[in-house]
C-alpha cells in the first residue's frame, strides 16, 4: 500500500530560496526571540487546517525576549522588510565582490583544503574535545569513535558508553565569527539521531568547539550539564 500523500501549503521560492534562507539564518530573523517557538506552539495547537494554526499563532505568539512583545502580522512584515534590507544592502554586495574576486586557483585550493587540511583539523578537534574535555569531566564513561560501518556514522562522531546503553556526540567546529545559534539540525540528521536513540537508548548531543590558544574548548558549555543528566538517566535505567 502506498503512503498517503501529504499536501504541502508552502509557497515555492525557486532559486531565491537559497539566498532567502541564508540571510534569514545568518541574521536570525526566524529565531524564537523574533517569532516565538513555532514548533512548540503548533504542537500545542494541533490544527486541522492552516487557517486554524494562523489564528492560534497570532493569538498566542510572543517574542522570546526578556521583555516579550506580542507578535502580529505587522511584526512578520517588519521582519520581511529587514530581510530585504539585509539582502540588498549587505548580502548582494558581499556576494558580488566574492564572485568578482573568485579564481580557478581559489576553487582548486578550496577542494584541497576541505578534503585534506580541514579534515585533519576536524580530526584533531574531535580528539581534543573528547580526550581533553569530556573524558576528564566524565572519567567513568568510555568514549568510543563511531563505527564507520553504521548508518549513523556520518552524524555521530563518538559514543559514550553507559552499561549496555550509549549516548551520541556530534562535534562541530566553530570560528570566532560564527554564531552557533544559527545551526539547525536537518530533517535527515534528526531522523538519524532518533534512529541512534532507538538503538542505543541515549540522546545525541551536538558540541560546538573552537580553539583558544593551544586548546580546543567547548563553546556551548551548557551541553555538559545536559550530558550529565543523560548519563544519570541511563545509569538509573540500567540499575547501577
Amino acid at each position: 500500500m502506498s503512503k498517503k500523500e501529504i499536501k504541502k501549503y508552502a509557497k515555492p521560492f525557486g532559486k531565491k530560496e537559497k539566498v532567502l534562507n541564508y540571510t534569514s539564518n545568518t541574521y536570525q530573523l526566524t529565531r524564537p526571540n523574533k517569532v516565538d517557538a513555532v514548533m512548540a506552539l503548533i504542537r500545542e495547537c494541533q490544527p486541522k487546517a492552516l487557517s486554524e494554526w494562523e489564528e492560534f499563532y497570532f493569538e498566542k505568539a510572543y517574542t522570546k525576549k526578556k521583555e516579550s512583545v506580542k507578535i502580529t502580522k505587522e511584526t512578520l512584515d517588519e521582519l520581511g522588510e529587514r530581510l530585504y534590507a539585509k539582502i540588498t544592502e549587505v548580502v548582494i554586495p558581499e556576494w558580488t565582490a566574492a564572485f568578482e574576486a573568485l579564481t580557478l586557483q581559489d576553487c582548486k585550493d578550496y577542494i584541497y583544503e576541505v578534503t585534506i587540511v580541514r579534515t585533519y583539523d576536524g580530526f584533531l578537534l574531535e580528539k581534543s574535545v573528547i580526550n581533553d574535555g569530556l573524558a576528564k569531566i566524565f572519567p567513568e564513561i568510555e568514549f568510543k569513535e563511531s563505527d564507520p560501518e553504521l548508518d549513523h556514522a556520518g552524524d555521530i562522531d563518538y559514543l559514550g558508553k553507559v552499561g549496555d546503553k550509549a549516548f551520541g556526540i556530534q562535534i562541530k567546529p566553530i570560528t570566532a565569527n560564527t554564531n552557533f545559534g544559527n545551526y539547525k539540525i536537518t530533517e535527515r540528521m534528526s531522523s538519524s539521531f532518533q534512529d541512534f536513540e532507538n538503538k542505543y537508548g541515549g540522546k545525541v548531543f551536538v558540541i560546538f568547539s573552537t580553539r583558544t590558544g593551544d586548546k580546543k574548548v567547548i563553546v556551548n558549555k551548557e551541553i555538559v550539564e545536559k550530558i550529565k543528566a543523560e548519563i544519570d538517566r541511563l545509569t538509573r535505567n540500567a540499575g547501577f
